[in-house]
């Protein structure tokens, strides 16, 4: 009844003509009407051991009330299935017209698979703050946190005593670039020795970002304390002291840049050792590695033009390349008539 309500406009001429007188977009499905005059789809699966209904499915409109009872009929029957394994099942005996867009108003509709498909609001995310934002010198702004511990034996002698190491990391906010040092504890004279080596290396940070852990408020009110005393302060050059920003309590969101690239470098440190343990001098050289290879990461998509061969990475703006990258051969010298 649904196909002769339906198809009726060339049912007749499929029974009493060719093919060739229905609509092209029925053409190439191969219909044919069977002793009952129900439309099936043809093929060239006529010799294969698959079932009837199988090789010649039954041609159904969409659109229709039992395009709809069967689609539903199929999607409880294999548990809420999704659009492709409710479609491979039921092309198995009924082949819908545009059974893509049906199937997934069918879903659409399903009161369960909406229950269950339903996510919680996510809030708007804030402004970027002024020094994510602002070029400045590469750690001129600085976020900073500690990733572990590690494991880590003294010795490599059997049966020594094994303490805990952590990684620092100080991330750049403007170039993204990251510098790792290692630290044994988490005491506060502990991160001021790792904030020394950091200064040393990459320069004086007129700002630093961290959590509220007790060794970063110790190390502040440490510098506080310095800076208060006239003769140490005399010392210090007023253009090296650093401003210390807390993040709120139980704010873990406000800082993630840098747990993000806390969770870079575990990805590299897991697949590098996996639960081999490392010495303090290993671990070291591991960090500092994973450290350069975090600075040679693109900043920017890759290009599919042929004459770009380089991207932006945080390397450029601390030694004019990746860290990664192979020295080039000095060709000063070489005759001009040679270069390729």
């Amino acid at each position: 009844m649904t196909q002769r309500q339906y198809f009726g406009t060339w049912r007749t001429k499929l029974h009493h003509s060719s093919p060739s007188n229905i609509p092209n977009s029925f053409r190439k499905l191969k219909p044919y009407l069977d002793e009952c005059d129900i439309i099936w789809v043809g093929g060239r699966l006529r010799n294969s051991n698959l079932s009837e209904h199988a090789k010649f499915p039954m041609l159904v409109p969409k659109g229709l009330h039992l395009a709809g009872l069967i689609l539903r009929h199929y999607h409880r029957c294999y548990l809420h299935a999704g659009p492709r394994g409710d479609g491979s099942v039921v092309a198995r005996v009924f082949w819908i017209t545009s059974a893509w867009n049906e199937i997934r108003k069918v879903i659409h509709r399903c009161t369960t698979c909406t229950k269950w498909a339903a996510v919680h609001p996510q809030p708007i995310m804030a402004d970027l703050p002024t020094s994510r934002i602002t070029p400045s010198q590469p750690f001129c702004h600085v976020g900073i946190d500690y990733g572990g511990p590690f494991t880590v034996p003294e010795s490599r002698q059997r049966k020594t005593k094994v303490y805990k190491a952590y990684m620092a990391l100080f991330v750049c906010f403007a170039t993204k670039a990251v510098h790792i040092e290692t630290v044994t504890e988490l005491s506060t004279e502990a991160f001021l020795a790792a904030f020394d080596r950091f200064i040393a290396r990459r320069g004086v940070p007129t700002d630093v970002y961290t959590d509220c852990g007790t060794n970063f408020v110790g190390a502040e009110r440490h510098l506080q304390t310095l800076l208060g005393l006239e003769k140490e302060k005399n010392v210090v050059i007023n253009d090296t002291t650093c401003n210390w920003h807390f993040n709120p309590p139980a704010a873990p969101h406000f800082g993630g840049l840098w747990e993000a690239g806390i969770k870079s470098a575990k990805f590299h440190l897991k697949r590098a050792i996996g639960t081999h343990v490392l010495t303090f001098e290993e671990l070291t050289t591991l960090l500092t590695r994973i450290e350069g290879i975090l600075n040679s990461r693109p900043l920017t998509p890759l290009s599919s033009d042929p004459g770009e061969i380089d991207c932006l990475t945080p390397g450029h703006f601390l030694i004019g390349q990746p860290l990664v990258a192979l020295p080039d051969i000095d060709l000063t010298l070489t005759k001009h008539n040679v270069l390729t």
